[in-house]
């Protein structure tokens, strides 16, 4: 079985505590009398923690390094049986160390048995994962890659130890041509529940460190993730910056804060480490590759940027990591900016949400019916058949394809070349999504239910069990682009159900009704005037529809929305309106760029 980098860094941090709290002094006094004069400086979990990350180009990536330039990764395997002959006590721990970390069993030849005896049982009483660890006497025959560690000054720093040569011997390392990272994931059946379960253990623990989650229990099994708390959004708010500190670690500030949409109520602070904004980018762009981007390619950005949120800040990271051209307009752009790029610098992909780049696209076709757009990458909400068939007709796309993703766990699924509607690849490794019912208890396969996630490689402001208000369904899915595993069947937000008249109507169904409308935005009001209860229906698309059609046809599908009433037909208290608009007409949200799609002014409280 696969051991990983993280369950040794957690075997560290355990003894690490053990000595400062004195539950190790008799192992402490006797590497202080073998020479290892500051034990805890070899035991610094964070400094092996940043050395490691370096030398594996992403711990929590292990075994595998997505490469920038193409979509291909590096493996990284353990090189073996490892030998260490003791001649210094100090470089023996090094050794032993870090060639635990990256997966080798070691013998240790040594006049001293019993203190290296006492250094692996220290790390064993961690309980997680480690290889296989013995010790022999000198001039014993030994079997395996004799690895010679140099002494090192006591103040020398750990992390920068591991880029040191004699570490590289420890490793074997593989270039996969035409692998990319979610194909090998895929493909690492036998050791997926072992590396998720590493994945879990190793979050949980950093999670404790803040106090919102101090008392989490400890993880053991993938299984054990759903014994877990679920992360509600009103306890995410009021233990979250500004309002308090609770899911702060206490770690020195690094990374990146990105604030939410704030479509309603406050707005949410979220808090990315250094790490954690560097596992975004690192996850992030097999995903770019695997959506259609390709190298070479000239790129439109028009995600919304500027008051710190995320859309712009995260691509323009991950892009600039690849070997892409961008063009960064955020939601600033114009039709002349566009067809100046497309002319001009011959771009060939514009990214952006489609409430934004619909109206401006079709701007442009009727300025420059000659206007092409070979790849068209889009999220932040979903897009119309309607709409992509558009795209592939008029602009001779040929890759329409998805992101889902949020600020506050970055991205959750995409789309490949092969899949469509609202169907989108998970990454488990990065985003781990459950499906529950309204209780919090999962469901079956296939069923629907509200989303959790749990971000895996975030470590600040840990994100466990977060129920984000979306819904969907998740199944395992065998996909002609070659990758078998869950696929997400992304539903939209959890609110948006409408009740009405005592019954509910679905947001997406009534979206679904609109189709021959060619709409590509729906916003549904509910509120109160007088006595009246007054739903209405807002359409946005490129030409507007007639209301009195729209709402024919409603009523003709929704018997909720016409006359029919369960009490007194003479009493006047319902009322469905209808209204129109052009692409673009409907309001923004200032910040996300998005439309709110479900309003219900019956909650709000009169002043």
């Amino acid at each position: 079985m696969r051991t990983y980098p993280t369950d040794l860094l957690l075997a560290v941090e355990h003894v690490e505590h053990s000595l400062r709290n004195g539950e190790l002094a008799p192992l402490r006094d006797a590497l202080t009398r073998e020479g290892v004069t500051e034990p805890l400086r070899r035991f610094d979990s964070e400094q092996l923690f940043e050395g490691l990350d370096r030398l594996l180009g992403g711990v929590s990536q292990y075994p595998w390094q997505p490469l920038t330039d193409t979509d291909d990764v590096l493996e990284t395997r353990p090189v073996g049986a490892v030998l260490l002959d003791d001649e210094h006590a100090e470089a023996t721990l090094r050794g032993l160390l870090l060639a635990w970390a990256l997966g080798n069993p070691v013998t240790v030849r040594s006049t001293r048995p019993q203190l290296w005896t006492a250094v692996m049982e220290a790390l064993r009483d961690a309980a997680v994962p480690l290889p296989d660890g013995h010790v022999v006497a000198p001039g014993t025959d030994v079997t395996g890659v004799r690895v010679d560690v140099p002494e090192l000054p006591a103040d020398a720093a750990v992390a920068l130890d591991c880029q040191a040569p004699w570490v590289h011997r420890l490793l074997d390392r593989r270039h996969l041509p035409g692998r990319s990272l979610a194909r090998v994931r895929s493909d690492d059946t036998l050791e997926r529940d072992s590396r998720l379960t590493a994945r879990l253990r190793y979050l949980v623990a950093r999670a404790r460190r803040a106090p919102y989650y101090a008392d989490l229990p400890r993880v053991t099994e993938a299984a054990g993730l759903t014994g877990l708390p679920i992360l509600e959004k009103p306890a995410l708010e009021a233990n979250s910056l500004p309002a308090s500190r609770n899911l702060c670690s206490g770690a020195a500030p690094s990374g990146e804060v990105l604030r939410s949409g704030a479509t309603s109520g406050d707005p949410r602070y979220i808090v990315y480490s250094r790490t954690d904004w560097e596992n975004m980018v690192r996850e992030a762009v097999p995903m770019l590759y695997a959506l259609g981007v390709a190298p070479g390619d000239r790129i439109v950005n028009t995600l919304f940027g500027g008051g710190m949120y995320g859309g712009l800040t995260t691509t323009f990271s991950e892009f600039s990591r690849m070997p892409v051209e961008c063009y960064s307009t955020g939601q600033f752009v114009t039709v002349d900016d566009l067809l100046m790029l497309t002319k001009s610098f011959r771009a060939n992909v514009i990214l952006g949400m489609p409430a934004l780049i619909l109206p401006l696209l079709r701007d442009a076709k009727k300025r420059f019916p000659e206007l092409r757009i070979e790849k068209i990458l889009y999220g932040g909400t979903p897009m119309t058949e309607n709409d992509k068939q558009w795209l592939r007709d008029e602009l001779g796309a040929r890759v329409v394809s998805s992101v889902l993703a949020a600020n506050d766990g970055a991205q959750l699924g995409y789309q490949c070349h092969a899949l469509g509607g609202t169907l989108h690849h998970v990454n488990d490794d990065y985003t781990l999504i459950e499906v529950v019912d309204e209780n919090g208890t999962p469901v079956p396969e296939g069923t629907t239910g509200e989303l959790l996630i749990t971000s895996m490689q975030k470590f600040e402001g840990a994100l466990i069990r977060y129920r984000i208000g979306d819904m969907g369904r998740i199944f395992e899915h065998t996909c002609p682009c070659g990758l078998s595993g869950r696929v997400l069947e992304y539903l939209g937000r959890s609110d948006g159900l409408i009740r009405f008249k005592g019954e509910t109507v679905l947001y997406g169904d009534v979206f679904d009704v609109l189709t021959d409308f060619r709409v590509s935005q729906l916003q549904i009001e509910v509120f109160t005037e007088g006595s009246k209860e007054i739903l209405v229906i807002r359409t946005e698309a490129p030409t507007p529809p007639d209301p009195g059609r729209v709402r024919e046809l409603l009523v003709s599908k929704f018997d909720v929305l016409g006359d029919y009433q369960d009490f007194d037909s003479a009493l006047d208290v319902f009322e469905l309106r209808v209204e129109s608009f052009a692409e673009g007409e409907l309001p923004r949200n200032q910040v996300s760029g998005k439309v709110k799609t479900v309003i219900d002014r019956r909650l709000e409280v009169s002043a």
